[in-house]
């Protein structure tokens, strides 16, 4: 057991999967052997099956996790066991298409409004105005932020990708207010200690106490603000090409879900009962 999983470790390392993801994936597998407490390489589809079958049946457990467990058992099958993985022997769960939800301008506004707190302020209008994921804000750096070009540098992003967002002049107004009084020298916003950064725990929280004081009774997280930003940037009128590009997706089809996104209002459109009863008042 031990030497297949240290196998796997390494697959990992080698395919180039972040930390996350290879926790996870090993976490998913231990499961796995677990639930069976057999030697894994006796296990078989059948075993697979009835696995991922009990995690949705049972469990009640979400899609994405789902996939996540047998992503991580057809990893190791393929790549310890030699296996040429048969899908449709075992398929994948089909994922809900919901919308995410999205906070108004005048919303946005509001969470600024009550966060008292200098350095969370600049957090969450950083996250905000730059379309950041909640990791990539905590691990910004003082060198990350390019006054002079006007743009903030994410590094390593999701799909270890690096890339450029906005800078904007309120952002850069915020920051610059934000170093004056806590002057952070490496990472941008400092944990405990501070050669750390700030927790992605503390970053949610931050903005959970902030909806709250708010009065914003919506089902949001700081995800949310990363949703805004595409979804207020299309109402006013950019290119959503450019979002792609600021937002870090590979694929377009990412990205056009925010134009479902957008206020009916913005775009001028009317309904069809409206149109009757414009063409009765003439």
């Amino acid at each position: 057991m031990n030497g297949l999983l240290k196998k796997m470790k390494m697959n990992l390392e080698l395919a180039g999967f972040s930390l996350k993801t290879q926790d996870d994936y090993m976490r998913h597998v231990k499961r796995f052997y677990s639930h069976f407490d057999k030697p894994l390489e006796s296990l078989c589809y059948d075993e697979v099956r009835q696995f991922l079958h009990h995690a949705i049946t049972q469990r009640k457990l979400s899609c994405s996790y789902v996939n996540q467990a047998y992503s991580a058992i057809r990893f190791f099958y393929e790549t310890v066991q030699g296996w040429d993985w048969n899908m449709k022997l075992i398929p994948r769960v089909k994922r809900n298409r919901t919308l995410p939800a999205v906070l108004s301008v005048d919303e946005v506004k509001a969470i600024f409004n009550v966060t008292g707190n200098l350095k969370h302020k600049a957090i969450l209008m950083t996250t905000y105005a730059a379309g950041l994921r909640v990791g990539e804000v905590a691990n910004l750096k003082v060198s990350d932020i390019d006054s002079k070009n006007r743009q903030i540098l994410i590094r390593q992003g999701k799909g270890k990708k690096d890339r450029y967002s906005l800078l904007s002049p309120a952002n850069l107004s915020i920051l610059r207010q934000y170093w004056m009084q806590y002057r952070p020298y490496y990472w941008l916003f400092p944990g405990k200690p501070v050669d750390k950064p700030i927790s992605v725990r503390t970053v949610q929280q931050v903005f959970v106490d902030a909806k709250v004081r708010a009065g914003i009774q919506k089902d949001v997280s700081i995800h949310t603000l990363r949703h805004c930003f595409a979804t207020h940037l299309l109402e006013a009128g950019t290119d959503i090409l450019l979002i792609q590009q600021l937002l870090g997706h590979t694929d377009l089809r990412t990205t056009c879900i925010y134009l479902h996104l957008r206020r009916l209002d913005v775009l001028n459109v009317k309904s069809p009962l409206d149109l009757l009863e414009d063409d009765d008042n003439e």
